[in-house]
């Protein structure tokens, strides 16, 4: 007899609230952008429909195909290896920044399809060696695949590569292991990160001037002594992405606050119109707080909370060890980032180039969440 599936309907609710909602942002923030870069100012909003719509279809395919058919060792280690070459592949077709592939009016971003990719590797890998999970030659393995991929998006994706670190780092605390062998990979991930960090001198500049925005810090007499002439404060501002460093997310915390508890209404936001930069992408969510006020970016904050609930419930009721850590993997990685996110646009965490999920404009972005929330409603579907 057939398993009985059963849909989780408050977590599909929640992801098409998000994804028709956010489509309803995207028109207000992103007109005067378009208007102004390509003469149309609903083209932005029409190409976001036509990913939404592909995304969707694909969401709902996978959420009716059995989840089991990902757990074999062809499309765990198969699907790996293609991603581990488009990521090396991009370097070479966008030598500038690392990040697409331009296929005519369609880009691609390979660094967000890696996410679903690796955690459905993962969890096929934690799942086969659950009782060697810390083993040295398991160990080694994953290190190896988690190293690679995570290196080859931080280099151009800083804030993307720090969602598939803490899904990995989650799924593999969750599968057992140890917390010595946790500590290093923790000390191997700050590693590589402070090396990302350094090897682009706009990301220091970004950080300093989030803890300190007018290097006040350099003119003391500590600093003075070994530095009199001013160098490294000069290379700071010179390195800073914009010649104030503090402008995103000063724009970003005015539409905030401009917001108040009612907003100022749909359509009627001001720091869209060029004040605001990357309001239509990173920043989006700044807008829903200036539009819709207290009340509309607790509503999309909540949505989240409802997947993570939702991802969560999926995670502990799911029949075996795989659907378990997909769970996991997906829910941590949605959760992490959209809070990510929101933590930029209210001064909490210096800027990162990091999307709302399912908001935020973006085909690749939004594509990657919905296959990924795909495939765990059809986990949930089958844990009855």
């Amino acid at each position: 007899m057939a398993q009985q599936v059963k849909t989780d309907w408050i977590l599909f609710g929640a992801v098409l609230g998000l994804v028709a909602a956010g489509l309803l942002m995207l028109a207000s923030a992103s007109w005067v952008v378009a208007e102004v870069k390509y003469g149309s100012s609903w083209l932005l909003v029409l190409r976001q429909v036509v990913w939404a719509c592909a995304a969707l279809f694909l969401m709902l395919l996978l959420k009716r195909w059995d989840y089991r058919r990902f757990n074999t060792s062809p499309w765990a280690y198969g699907s790996m290896l293609v991603i581990l070459l488009l990521l090396m592949l991009v370097y070479v077709l966008d030598p500038r920044l690392h990040r697409w592939f331009r296929l005519g009016p369609v880009n691609l971003q390979p660094s967000e399809f890696a996410k679903p990719v690796l955690i459905v590797f993962l969890a096929h890998f934690a799942a086969r060696r659950a009782s060697v999970i810390n083993r040295r030659r398991t160990l080694i393995c994953a290190a190896v695949i988690v190293s690679l991929v995570t290196g080859l998006v931080i280099a151009a994706d800083l804030g993307t590569a720090v969602v598939i670190a803490a899904a990995a780092a989650v799924l593999f605390l969750v599968a057992g292991l140890e917390r010595r062998f946790a500590l290093v990979a923790g000390l191997i991930l700050f590693l590589l990160i402070s090396i990302a960090v350094a090897w682009k001198p706009y990301r220091i500049a970004r950080i300093f001037g989030h803890v300190n925005p007018d290097y006040s810090w350099l003119d003391t007499a500590l600093v003075r002594t070994f530095d009199a002439e001013g160098k490294a404060k000069a290379w700071l501002k010179q390195s800073a992405p914009t010649r104030d460093s503090t402008y995103h997310i000063t724009q970003s915390l005015i539409a905030v606050g401009s917001g108040g508890i009612l907003g100022t209404g749909p359509m009627r936001g001001r720091q869209k119109l060029l004040y605001l930069p990357e309001a239509h992408t990173d920043f989006i969510y700044a807008v829903i707080a200036e539009e819709l006020g207290l009340w509309g970016a607790l509503l999309f904050a909540g949505g989240f909370v409802v997947i993570a609930w939702r991802g969560m419930r999926i995670h502990f009721r799911a029949p075996d060890d795989f659907g378990r850590f997909v769970a996991l993997g997906v829910t941590t990685m949605v959760t992490v980032q959209a809070f990510m996110n929101i933590s930029v646009v209210t001064g909490l965490l210096p800027p990162k180039g990091i999307p709302l999920p399912l908001v935020s404009y973006g085909g690749s972005s939004l594509m990657s969440s919905l296959i990924s929330l795909g495939i765990l409603q059809s986990i949930g579907d089958q844990s009855g």
